[in-house]
């Protein structure tokens, strides 16, 4: 088996996922997966799409990410890896969909507009 590679966004976070043979090794950035992500919440979310699949300790996974906080960063790996386990096995797709793993979440940062305080929060009004 070849190297995998494939992408994954949120937010402004970007994730690229290169997955090949191996015994079940996560490096972020080369860090530890424990060492990057140090919730549980978070390493939870990166390896979701293994556990559904049962693959927890058949591939190694090398990760680039930046962009983002942590948890754009977390969801934009889970999303690579899903992509990731799809390549590898149709049948995984079937696995993966329902839960909502293979879905790009396309919810970004509302733009300030001017003559406003924020995205829609706008300057004190006054009548008179």
């Amino acid at each position: 088996m070849d190297v995998i590679h494939k992408i994954g966004r949120r937010k402004t976070a970007v994730a690229r996922v290169y997955i090949s043979e191996g015994k079940g090794n996560i490096t972020i950035n080369k860090r530890d997966l424990n060492n990057y992500f140090t919730t549980g919440t978070l390493q939870y979310k990166v390896k979701q799409p293994l556990t559904l699949t049962e693959n927890e300790n058949n591939f190694d996974i090398s990760v680039n990410v930046f962009g983002g906080g942590i948890t754009g960063q977390a969801e934009a790996v889970r999303l690579a890896i899903s992509r990731a386990m799809c390549e590898l096995n149709e049948e995984n797709r079937g696995i993966l969909k329902p839960e909502g793993l293979l879905t790009r979440d396309p919810r970004m940062v509302e733009r300030k507009k001017f003559g406003q305080k924020k995205a829609r929060k706008k300057f004190q009004f006054s009548k008179r």
